[in-house]
């Protein structure tokens, strides 16, 4: 203890500070590295000979370097010149502050395999993986998967929001009752491939001994299912006011404020015009979560509001914008059937590119404003921040590139599924849409593939290099479905979009989406909500208690 005290002495008066640029020069000159990896940028990595940590860095720069053709950020060891900024001066117990986490699994324990992510794909893979052969941690800033088929019938009341969410617990419970499985609330800041480690910022609401509260996890295994972000395109004004539909919390707001507006436009003194604006509902993007989104809103408006809001139901209407045709890759037939349902529902539909988003109207390209009281963003997805950061080789559109077994190349035991992945175009093979039935059938294939190299004890760091990998994946599209409000829905049981098969539309079409989706809620407990909800729903209507 007193040989540290002297030595943080001496640090303090030598005045050096991490990414000055007196030490800049020598810090970062060039010459050739072994080390692939990708960290936060407030990170750096020292090692003391028995464990590494990562004290909290005053001020860091770092460079960009290439390594077996992959772009990387490399770390350093800085002995003598780096300042430590600690809360406190006490002794040596203050090392509580230095990077706690999971250490690398020791020979004899069962190899672990890290999961980043509980979107479609990660769960299907949690809930397949077995636990007998494998430890199993999952990182993820949401402790449930969202069945998003079903997420716009929430925002309207048609179903309660636990009857989408299953948390991860119950779709794989070892995570909660084995000894070495595990499940972080905390977003994935870096990787470190090489010493096979992620690097994990908690969930933090301020009741942490510090914040960011940061932690480490070593992995055998690594499977990135990060999923993707809305697609924003840049315009200005989008992130601030509009609502997105992806997550349970998207659908709170949504009725949150369809509520919010509905009541507030009964107030006296309010103008027609005002009345309007508060009760225009904007929707754009005519995917299918545009669609039916918009479907269940007409539905509400018709069979709700014209009831229980009698003294603003004239005011109310929802306008679908899609800068081309709605349900593109859907049938032509089906296309104009929706189309005409939507119309005869009160949906306007229009034609139009969004330029910017103002607090109460937004502007198209063309110069028109369209004055809005709740304006939902569904324009498909991208890759995340997270995955931008990632010094891994991309597919086309910039996801994670992978090969035929959903490997990540030129790294050893790291894998990629989902809406975050894609395939290289070294594979010849098209990128797959980010639908939730590819990311399920991602995780299936995986798991097999995992569960098979962990029988021939190929689930440790680096020891599946030998071992044969069998069939790789091939996805075949199973068809599309999409509600239209009213008790109609399209089904398109098609290939691919210029394949012929069958195309529905209609009340048996309604019926056949409604079991479909019934059938593939993944809890007995969660099917239970949701039958009990539509019948509720049927029979006394939609609840509209604006709660929080």
């Amino acid at each position: 203890m007193a040989l540290a005290r002297i030595a943080r002495a001496n640090v303090r008066r030598s005045g050096g500070a991490f990414g000055s640029n007196a030490l800049e020069k020598d810090m970062f000159n060039e010459r050739p590295y072994t080390t692939k990896c990708s960290l936060p940028s407030d990170l750096n990595i020292i090692s003391d000979g028995n464990s590494s940590y990562v004290p909290r860095i005053k001020q860091q720069s770092y460079m960009k370097f290439s390594m077996r053709g992959i772009a990387g950020t490399p770390y350093h060891q800085f002995p003598n010149t780096v300042r430590v900024v600690e809360d406190s001066d006490s002794e040596m117990e203050d090392d509580h502050r230095r990077y706690a986490g999971l250490e690398a699994t020791k020979p004899g324990e069962k190899p672990r395999v890290v999961v980043l992510g509980t979107g479609w794909a990660a769960c299907r893979f949690l809930k397949g993986l077995d636990t007998k052969v494998y430890d199993v941690v999952c990182i993820s800033p949401r402790n449930h998967m969202v069945f998003t088929p079903l997420l716009a019938s929430t925002c309207v009341g048609t179903l309660e929001f636990r009857s989408v969410a299953e948390p991860v617990s119950r779709i794989q419970t070892a995570l909660s009752k084995d000894p070495n499985s595990y499940f972080f609330l905390a977003s994935c800041t870096g990787i470190d491939m090489d010493k096979h480690e992620v690097y994990c910022k908690a969930v933090n609401n301020g009741g942490l001994p510090r914040e960011p509260y940061q932690f480490k996890v070593a992995y055998d295994k690594l499977v990135i299912a990060a999923g993707a972000e809305p697609l924003t395109f840049g315009i200005k004004g989008v992130e601030e006011h509009a609502f997105f539909l992806r997550e349970v919390n998207h659908a709170q707001e949504i009725r949150k404020r369809l509520l919010l507006n509905l009541m507030l436009s009964e107030n006296p003194g309010i103008s027609e015009e005002e009345k309007k604006r508060l009760l225009h509902c904007v929707v754009i993007g005519g995917g299918p979560t545009g669609v039916e989104f918009s479907g269940e809103l007409s539905d509400f408006i018709m069979k709700d509001v014209h009831e229980r809001y009698t003294h603003v139901k004239d005011y109310i209407h929802v306008t679908l914008i899609e800068a081309n045709e709605i349900l593109s890759s859907f049938d032509v037939s089906l296309r104009q059937y929706a189309t005409k349902h939507l119309t005869k529902s009160g949906v306007h539909l229009m034609r139009g590119i969004v330029k910017e988003v103002h607090p109460k109207k937004i502007v198209l390209s063309d110069g028109t404003e369209v004055p809005y009281g709740l304006l939902v963003w569904s324009t498909g997805v991208g890759p995340s921040e997270f995955v931008k950061s990632l010094n891994l080789p991309k597919s086309p559109g910039g996801r994670i590139g992978v090969d035929e077994w959903l490997r990540v190349p030129s790294v050893e035991d790291v894998f990629a599924l989902g809406d975050c992945a894609g395939f290289l175009e070294a594979t010849g093979k098209p990128v797959l849409p980010a639908l939730a039935q590819v990311a399920e059938r991602q995780g299936k294939f995986l798991v097999g593939l995992f569960n098979e190299i962990g029988k021939q004890n190929g689930g440790k760091a680096f020891s599946a290099k030998d071992i044969p990998l069998g069939d790789t994946f091939v996805y075949r599209h199973l068809g599309s479905m999409a509600s239209v409000g009213r008790y109609k829905a399209l089904v398109d049981l098609r290939q691919s979009k210029d394949a012929k098969g069958l195309s529905l539309a209609g009340f048996t079409s309604w019926l056949m989406w409604r079991s479909a989706y019934l059938t593939r809620v993944l809890s007995w407990r969660n099917r239970f909500y949701v039958a009990v909800n539509w019948a509720t729903t049927l029979v006394f209507g939609r609840d509209n208690s604006r709660i929080g």
